[in-house]
């Protein structure tokens, strides 16, 4: 699967969410600090790594930032991307079950090694719902403005 990435900063887990990815044999595409020739602010970052989620280049992706807060609402931003804030494995699970949710949100500074592959795991496992009240709430999405 090819996925974007985008990171404002080195520091904490931003690099191993990289490696962690291109370990479990995906394609990694990168943004913001993780890529030299890009602005590595966190509004712009995440707003690359969500674009090329929409417009095809990626499948799904990762955006990182300090508390994780502020790049999931600059995916969102973005039509198309349903981003998830995910602190844990259990609401990982749950935004790939319930919403569908194609891009993670992970805070750089909260997310351990260790957490990181259990959110991994936890995100790549979960399936969308065929729920016919859960397969409305994410195509009402698309509606809301």
């Amino acid at each position: 699967m090819r996925i974007s990435v985008a990171a404002d900063s080195l520091d904490g887990v931003a690099g191993t969410v990289v490696a962690e990815l291109r370990a479990r044999g995906h394609e990694v595409i990168t943004h913001g600090a993780l890529n030299d020739d890009e602005r590595d602010d966190w509004a712009w970052a995440s707003e690359s790594a969500a674009r090329d989620v929409a417009e095809g280049r990626a499948e799904q992706a990762v955006v990182a930032c300090w508390t994780g807060t502020g790049a999931a609402i600059a995916a969102n931003k973005v039509a198309g991307v349903r981003a998830a804030l995910c602190a844990d494995a259990h609401t990982a699970d749950g935004a790939r079950t319930w919403n569908d949710a194609n891009v993670l949100a992970l805070s750089i500074r909260l997310t351990s090694p260790a957490l990181l592959t259990e959110i991994l795991d936890a995100w790549f496992a979960g399936t969308p719902s065929t729920d016919a009240d859960d397969v409305a709430n994410v195509a009402h999405l698309d509606e809301i403005r």
